[in-house]
């Protein structure tokens, strides 16, 4: 269960947090949640698919990791700290922090929360939140950039896809893909940008897009559909490996 508390250098000097990826840890996820603020940075190494939410009918991102449930194709234990890529999607990045708010007079302050149940929080092993000497270390550096571009990103989503809907540039999709043993497959209940209706925009639309900062967004998350064959690459090199150890 979690247990989030307020971080401070008199609470948690001595806490650290294993920064390493694995299916022990709970990372593997099919697909999370990524933001406009990362979209130029992810589009070069998963594919960014949009998925609606009934409840709140509206639209979100998310980066595919996977095929299967419970299957992220990006955990590698021997690659550098579990995981082969080179950007790490902030919401997996930031590990056992969130951003939370306290309330001073008419403003409300965001403030960083760890939470002290989660398995990559240790007092033995892992990276230093604080300095010795005082001060935040740089991977708490590193954390709180994270977690202010999550912000940022979350106010942003709203109006980024208000106006591809407004332009009709989301269009839902099917991903059909075989693998090498032939099983053959079906990913539904995604959208993504109409690349053709993206083509087909007036100049005062484009130019529309481009002064809201939306129109790179947008081909950043077309550009980033030809991962779909990486992931499903990633898919066929791990069945190999597994049927090789078997028959081994």
């Amino acid at each position: 269960m979690s247990q989030f508390q307020l971080l401070n250098n008199l609470d948690h000097h001595q806490t650290k947090v294993r920064h390493y990826f694995s299916t022990h840890y709970g990372d593997n996820l099919s697909s999370i949640p990524v933001f406009p603020t990362e979209f130029l940075a992810l589009q070069h190494e998963y594919p960014l698919v949009v998925r609606h939410n009934a409840d709140t009918n509206s639209f979100y991102a998310v980066a595919l990791l996977g095929l299967a449930a419970d299957e992220n194709l990006y955990l590698d234990s021997n690659a550098p700290y579990g995981w082969d890529a080179r950007t790490i999607p902030a919401m997996l990045a930031k590990g056992p922090f969130r951003i939370g708010f306290q309330q001073h007079g008419a403003h409300r302050e965001p403030v960083v929360h760890i939470d002290c149940q989660h398995p990559k929080v240790s007092i033995q092993d892992g990276q230093p939140l604080f300095l010795a000497e005082g001060g935040n270390s740089p991977y708490l550096l590193h954390i709180t950039a994270l977690l202010d571009r999550i912000q940022q990103g979350l106010s942003l989503a709203p109006s980024l896809f208000n106006t591809l809907q407004q332009w009709q540039l989301l269009q839902p999709i099917n991903i059909d893909y075989e693998l090498h043993n032939g099983e053959k497959h079906r990913l539904t209940g995604n959208y993504s940008i109409d690349a053709d209706a993206l083509a087909a925009l007036s100049s005062t639309a484009l130019a529309s897009l481009h002064s809201a900062g939306f129109l790179q967004l947008a081909f950043a998350m077309l550009n980033s559909m030809f991962h779909i064959s990486d992931l499903i690459e990633r898919k066929n090199q791990r069945l190999l490996a597994a049927n090789t150890y078997h028959a081994t």
